[in-house]
């Protein structure tokens, strides 16, 4: 096809994020992009990472690709922990390749710590595994609210930045506290001006149509096979990965596995959680006054195209 920035590359030669919650077209503008401006695109979906995912987690199929390089997908095995800081050092990698190359990266996904990683300043402190035991034990002796409030005291900012009934979060926040002897808050992202001179753009829907987007698509990939995706996935080992077993509609299919749940109550409870991310999603996203934002019935590869060529930060 003609590519429409071609006169323009080299001031257009830097990578663009797109973001924003689930279900809301960030697939399909991140394609248009990459054809318009010769990218490649780089995965910030944090369950887009492991091999077999494909249904669950509306992964684009190879050949819904159109030719156009993909990077950071199937590159875990269900059974291994994800782990944002060795998303960090893969996605620069792949970002300053593809900035070596004369080509343009396109970033996209809604897993906000994801894109942070690559474009904020965000340090990532190693793990005691004494310490992280002693509080897992702790969380599931006493509960997370015993853990929110030793937190405050600790760190006032941290806790009010983390959910009182994130358990997970609360540990890894108060291990970093004790390993470090610094406040968790001072290793968070440290927003500024996003590495690479990134264009930051911003998908989102109204929330009744979002809603009726995501039932849809869930039932959708239920039709598609989601059920048998599990079953397969199930038979290496995906219920005992840390992260993958936990992943929205994979954990609702294992409990139809296990005759837990029926169908139909997986769907809507699968659909429920969805609705209950995005919440979490926008509150995430909305608290970056960087991002350009659109619903995607406004925001096209000209759109952004425009940001591009007027210098946009």
């Amino acid at each position: 096809m003609t590519d429409p920035a071609a006169d323009h590359r080299p001031a257009l030669l830097r990578p663009v994020v797109i973001g924003g919650p689930t279900a809301t077209g960030k697939s399909d503008l991140a394609l248009d992009l990459a054809e318009a401006l010769d990218g490649e695109v780089v995965n910030a979906d944090s369950m887009q990472l492991y091999r077999g995912m494909d249904i669950g987690t509306a992964k684009l199929p190879v050949a819904e690709r159109r030719g156009l390089p993909h990077h950071l997908l199937d590159v875990l095995d269900v059974t291994e922990p994800a782990s944002v800081a060795t998303y960090q050092q893969q996605a620069r990698t792949a970002i300053e390749e593809i900035l070596g190359r004369g080509r343009t990266p396109v970033l996209v996904g809604g897993s906000g710590l994801y894109i942070g990683a690559v474009i904020d300043e965000i340090e990532f402190p190693g793990t005691d595994p004494a310490v992280r035991a002693a509080l897992e034990a702790e969380l599931a002796a006493v509960g997370p609210a015993e853990l929110h409030h030793r937190l405050a005291a600790l760190d006032p900012a941290a806790a009010a930045a983390i959910d009182p009934g994130n358990g997970r979060r609360l540990v890894r926040a108060l291990e970093v506290v004790q390993v470090t002897g610094r406040p968790f808050t001072a290793v968070l992202p440290r927003p500024g001006a996003p590495r690479y001179g990134a264009l930051m753009v911003l998908l989102d829907r109204p929330t009744a149509e979002l809603d009726e987007r995501i039932g849809r698509r869930v039932r959708q990939m239920v039709d598609l096979g989601l059920l048998d995706e599990v079953v397969r996935l199930d038979a290496v080992g995906l219920r005992t990965g840390l992260t993958a077993s936990r992943a929205l509609g994979y954990r609702q299919m294992l409990d139809v596995i296990d005759g837990a749940m029926t169908m139909e109550a997986a769907i809507d409870a699968t659909a429920a959680g969805t609705r209950r991310f995005v919440r979490r999603q926008r509150s995430w996203f909305g608290r970056d006054s960087r991002w350009h934002r659109y619903t995607p019935g406004s925001a096209t590869a000209g759109d952004v195209l425009g940001l591009l060529r007027s210098g946009a930060a």
